[in-house]
């Protein structure tokens, strides 16, 4: 199956930005979203990105002009119907993905391939949740998607060769380098990233160093270009508790306990960069 029209559920900071890469690649595009506001933004979000490419020599006002015209935003679930695949990329709530995919199954003709862009939650629970468990798959993007190379293609239990083959092409069509994954909570990458970020806040939580000193140590010794605690706060802090907590709850080991700083600062509703204050003030 060649894919020719996708359709991207949530219009927020991974679906804009799944959006911008496929309608760049020449891939038509239904991005959805509830209300017609959030729908606005993300495809100014998009405007804005493509801007930001054409000063740096990476885009012609021609190809913006091109791709903005492959991506129609709506509010209206029916508009997915000819899509050949579904991403949902809505926030990384349970109960959400599943009110979403199970509105989307009963929508969608049954050779459409469904996929999350889940972060961490069971692909093979989320397929189950549909009457085509072999059509469904994971394909986690990195934030900021347009620049990110990386696509995790997740395996559930169920998912056929066909859809893999399928989707990875798509992938590879994005100019992504993608990465094949079996079903497991936190994938590859977040399963060694969000402990490692978790146990930067227990270094800070034990007076170690400074927070400055921590994402500096990681930066010059570890050559990663974003701090651990700085990357938190692009995340979004109550994103990595969320994540700590479903490896503690699934491996039931403790070395997945979240550090008792991250819940507080969570609680106090210092999140990061999306409300101003995290482990920096912005």
């Amino acid at each position: 199956m060649t894919i020719q029209t996708v359709g991207i559920i949530g219009a927020g900071t991974m679906g804009n930005g799944i959006a911008q890469a496929c309608a760049v690649a020449g891939v038509n595009v239904v991005m959805i979203d509830i209300a017609q506001a959030a729908v606005d933004k993300g495809l100014a979000t998009v405007a804005g990105s493509l801007d930001r490419l054409i000063k740096k020599d990476k885009l012609t006002a021609a190809q913006k002009e091109a791709a903005l015209a492959l991506i129609k935003g709506s509010t209206n679930y029916d508009d997915l119907k000819g899509a050949q695949l579904v991403i949902e990329a809505a926030t990384e709530n349970h109960e959400l993905k599943l009110k979403i995919l199970k509105q989307v199954d009963a929508l969608l003709p049954p050779e459409v391939i469904v996929a999350s862009n889940t972060s961490s939650i069971s692909i093979t629970q989320l397929a189950a949740a549909t009457s085509r468990p072999d059509r469904f798959i994971g394909m986690h993007f990195f934030n900021p998607v347009p620049m990110m190379a990386l696509v995790e293609i997740i395996r559930g239990y169920l998912t056929s060769d066909a859809t893999h083959d399928t989707v990875k092409a798509l992938a590879e069509r994005l100019g992504k380098s993608p990465i094949t994954v079996k079903n497991a909570p936190g994938f590859v990458v977040n399963r060694i990233l969000v402990p490692m970020i978790n146990e930067a806040f227990f270094v800070l939580a034990e007076g170690l160093a400074t927070a400055e000193d921590i994402d500096a140590g990681m930066k010059l010794g570890c050559n990663q270009p974003i701090g651990p605690l700085a990357l938190a706060d692009m995340i979004g802090l109550d994103v990595c508790l969320a994540v700590m907590e479903v490896y503690l709850a699934q491996f039931g080991d403790s070395k997945y306990r979240p550090c008792p700083l991250l819940k507080e600062m969570v609680c106090a509703g210092q999140l990061g960069r999306k409300t101003g204050r995290g482990v920096y003030t912005y």
